[in-house]
């Protein structure tokens, strides 16, 4: 993959050698996450952080990442405070706020939409997810977390078993994760959850043409042997009113009690955030967050160094990064600990 100047749309564009160029990059990028040094190797640049459906750790995480390299960043958050609100088109918009912007970051509620706005960019597009379709930023760290989670037990990405739970249908995290893991070799995948919200069939054609173990079920036990749990949130911006989302939340919580009884000692904990806390759902307990297999803010942590890796290597910079390095001006080692 040729990164410098392109988009970054989708899943598919990647293949093993160009992840692992993200990954390297990402790792070089800790001790500019964690304060210990500075990067101006932006300097002068701007991100359209274009967000036209809620969000906060991939808004803020994308332009963290950027100011952490140097740059600025101008925000557009909702779209009823857009010209899309007016009836401009994606088109129009890309043409007009793409000449403001070196590169723009986008997440929008229609499926494809972010593509559509790339047609009219002039500067590279990276997408922070359209509707149910992909998230692949989040799908990047998610595979960079599971790396390094089970690198830490000793353990690789091929021959892993990863459960996911909840959502599947429109859970666009899942989605793109899959097709990552797809490329790999004799992963086990466990789905979890109510037939109606079932993986999607064209996810499961990919991983049944890649070899993989599948087991569907909607039942959370017999699993000890899992590597990796990965849970989803039953997402209710993807469902026609509040009412059809409440017949699934909290259907499948997963609390210190479960996962004790159904998962072995060393299983990883991953969620996409945010966790719905609330009573009715509760899909991570609170009681798991002194658990030190919860690796979900970790998860989000990464999520920080991936977006520095892609902004950089998008932008033709990853070779100059140590180049324009200087001292910081204060440092708190609590904290930036990881």
């Amino acid at each position: 993959m040729n990164f410098t100047g392109s988009n970054i749309l989708s899943v598919e564009q990647f293949d093993l050698d160009s992840i692992q160029t993200v990954f390297q990059t990402a790792d070089r990028m800790q001790p500019y996450a964690r304060r210990q040094k500075r990067t101006k190797v932006l300097d002068g640049a701007i991100l359209g952080n274009l967000f036209f459906e809620p969000s906060t750790r991939t808004r803020v995480s994308f332009g963290t990442a950027f100011n952490l390299l140097g740059g600025e960043v101008r925000e557009t958050t909702g779209m009823e405070s857009s010209a899309l609100a007016k009836g401009e088109s994606l088109y129009d918009t890309a043409r007009v706020l793409s000449s403001y912007s070196d590169i723009i970051a986008m997440r929008h509620p229609k499926s494809g939409s972010v593509a559509e706005f790339a047609e009219g960019s002039r500067v590279p597009v990276i997408n922070g997810g359209d509707g149910a379709n992909e998230h692949p930023t989040q799908a990047l760290l998610d595979l960079y977390t599971i790396k390094k989670e089970l690198q830490h037990h000793g353990h690789d990405i091929n021959g892993m078993h990863i459960c996911m739970i909840g959502d599947l249908k429109f859970g666009r995290t899942v989605h793109s994760l899959s097709r990552l893991l797809a490329m790999y070799k004799n992963i086990r995948f466990t789905l979890i959850s109510p037939k109606e919200l079932a993986m999607p069939d064209a996810i499961i054609d990919e991983l049944v043409r890649g070899n993989h173990q599948i087991t569907i079920t909607d039942q959370v036990a017999g699993l000890l042997d899992a590597d990796i749990v990965y849970q989803t949130r039953i997402q209710q911006e993807r469902f026609t009113t509040p009412q059809e989302a409440d017949l699934y939340r909290g259907k499948f919580r997963l609390n210190s009690e479960i996962y004790t009884k159904h998962y072995k000692p060393n299983t990883v904990i991953m969620h996409p955030l945010p966790r719905d806390s609330r009573a009715e759902a509760n899909e991570l307990d609170n009681d798991l967050n002194q658990n030190p297999n919860l690796a979900i803010f970790r998860q989000a942590d990464n999520g920080v160094l991936i977006r520095m890796a892609l902004f950089a290597l998008t932008l033709g910079v990853a070779d100059l990064i140590e180049k324009y390095e200087c001292d910081v001006n204060w440092y708190s080692e609590k904290r930036h600990s990881y």
